[in-house]
């Protein structure tokens, strides 16, 4: 397939974020309060496309004043770990997510759940986050080893922790802040490799001030691209899911996003029955407007 295919598939591009904020918050969104799978649990056992995963994570750090988010699993993780990972995704049937792939994960959490269900999918999978999650993201990448059939360790150290190298795919954790960290080809793990095919943001967007950073860094990302003479012609697709709170946060959001990219919701019929059936999940392509631009000439 073809990268036409993914937008034919995608439908109507989004021209008007405040249109696409009501069309989204004037339908009737049940209460899942804040969405954590359970805030008090020390481990979770999870499966998710069919594979069983032990997943520790902090309700410690959570309670922490000041503490930030990701000491513990959002319910939306899993689902979109699961649709990911389904044989009809359109980003594998597109061609996006593939063996050959590259993605990096932004706020990934201490669990690092996405990146353990698709790594094995793709050829490397790069989860970024705050350095404070670093030790229980090594420690569920090291618990849930053995689902990705691990040969063994990788043998480039770094600060004393090695990372994770499964058959098909190289997953490992890079500590990544959006508003004073700059991301380089580095982050790619492969010095042949030079930018990303997705970059992927599950549930980060619940703070105002942290929108532009965190859209910047998506466009930083995105723009590693133009800049890789190896590349395929295809851009960077960046995908953001995310449960649906405050009609002024996702307002933000999608205008400071839409300044950077081409956007698209993701229709139902290309969503699993979990995401579909669970109405305030929401997932978002974008491609930035000018790599589309240059497509469109090309």
């Amino acid at each position: 397939m073809d990268f036409n295919y993914l937008l034919d598939r995608l439908g109507p591009e989004i021209l008007d974020p405040e249109e696409e904020t009501f069309l989204l918050f004037s339908q009737d969104i049940p209460s899942q309060n804040l969405g954590f799978v359970d805030p008090k649990a020390t481990t979770l056992d999870l499966n998710v496309a069919g594979k069983d995963y032990v997943i520790h994570q902090s309700p410690t750090i959570l309670n922490r004043p000041g503490s930030t988010t990701g000491a513990v699993v959002w319910k939306i993780t899993p689902i979109v770990a699961d649709w990911l990972t389904s044989s009809d995704n359109i980003l594998s049937v597109s061609g996006i997510l593939s063996t050959s792939s590259s993605v990096l994960e932004l706020g990934c959490g201490i669990s690092g759940l996405v990146g353990l269900v698709l790594a094995p999918l793709v050829a490397s999978y790069t989860l970024t986050d705050q350095p404070y999650v670093s030790k229980l993201v090594e420690k569920n990448i090291d618990e849930n080893s053995h689902l990705g059939n691990t040969k063994g360790k990788n043998p480039q150290r770094r600060k004393g922790k090695s990372s994770i190298v499964h058959s098909k795919a190289e997953l490992r954790f890079m500590p990544l802040d959006w508003e004073l960290d700059e991301v380089t080809p580095s982050f790619t793990g492969n010095e042949n490799v030079k930018s990303f095919d997705a970059v992927i943001a599950c549930d980060c967007i619940y703070n105002d001030t942290l929108i532009q950073p965190l859209v910047q860094t998506c466009a930083d990302v995105c723009e590693l691209r133009s800049a890789d003479e190896n590349a395929t012609d295809k851009p960077t697709v960046c995908l953001v899911a995310q449960q649906l709170r405050d009609p002024e946060i996702f307002e933000g959001w999608i205008k400071e996003f839409s300044r950077h990219f081409r956007v698209w919701r993701v229709p139902d019929n290309v969503l699993t029955e979990e995401l579909r059936s669970n109405p305030g999940l929401v997932v978002h392509l974008g491609i930035l407007h000018a790599a589309a631009e240059i497509r469109n000439q090309s």
